[in-house]
Order: structure tokens, then sequence, then C-alpha cells
């Protein structure tokens, strides 16, 4: 029996050390990860797919979320290129957000999570 659990801790941590040998930041899903994992990421980049909206609309669409942190998530994306920001020279500003052609490769991604979370909250109504 001692034999057994020696061998399944020496496993365990060969197993572990191997993990450590991975580099990330050479992996697509950890990229992938890193940029659309954010919490209002990808709702964000779900209510702008084919669409062009200004901030308020935004923050209409998704109420939960603060101005600072719509704000930050913006600029985000902006910064990943994953969103275009086009600011008119009007009184007031106009400043209006699209989804680049990039984000728009996400759109299958987005319509497979929209179909799983509906069939995750069927299953869960009972």
């Amino acid at each position: 029996m001692a034999e057994l659990k020696a061998q399944s801790e020496k496993n365990n941590s060969e197993e572990i050390s191997s993990f450590e040998n991975i580099d990330a930041s050479q992996c697509p899903v950890v990229t992938a990860i890193d940029v659309i994992g954010g919490k209002w990421t990808i709702i964000i980049l779900y209510q702008l797919r084919g669409k062009t909206l200004r901030f308020g609309e935004l923050k209409k669409l998704i109420p939960k979320i603060t101005q600072k942190m719509l704000t930050h998530q913006l600029r985000d994306l902006e910064s990943n290129k994953l969103v275009t920001r086009k600011v008119y020279a009007e009184v007031p500003p106009r400043v209006e957000y699209t989804s680049t052609e990039l984000a728009e490769k996400l759109n299958p991604a987005l319509d497979l999570l929209c179909e799983w979370g509906a069939e995750f909250q069927q299953a869960h109504l009972s």
C-alpha cells in the first residue's frame, strides 16, 4: 500500500513539473483567454457584433457594468485591435465603437457560447 502511495505521489510530482516546462506565452489558448477572458469583454464584443454603438448605448445594453469599467474595457479592446473608436468633432462630442474584422472572427465562437449558455440555463431550471 505504501508503495502505491509513493508511486502515485511520484507521478503527481512528475505531472506538475512537466507543466512548469510549458511556455504559456506560446500557447494560443492562453493568449485568447488573456485577451477576451475578462468578465465584460465577451459581453461587449457580443453587443457590438455587426453594429456601431455609442458609449451610452453600450451602457444601456449592459446595465450591470459601471461607467468606469466600460471605459476601461473599451480601451483594452481598442488596444488589442478588437474595437475601433471614432470620435466626431461635434458639440457635444460623439464617440462610436465598432468591432474590428479581427473581433468579428470570434462570432462563431460567440454563437456557440450563446447556445451553450441557453442549454445550461435550461438544464438548471428544474
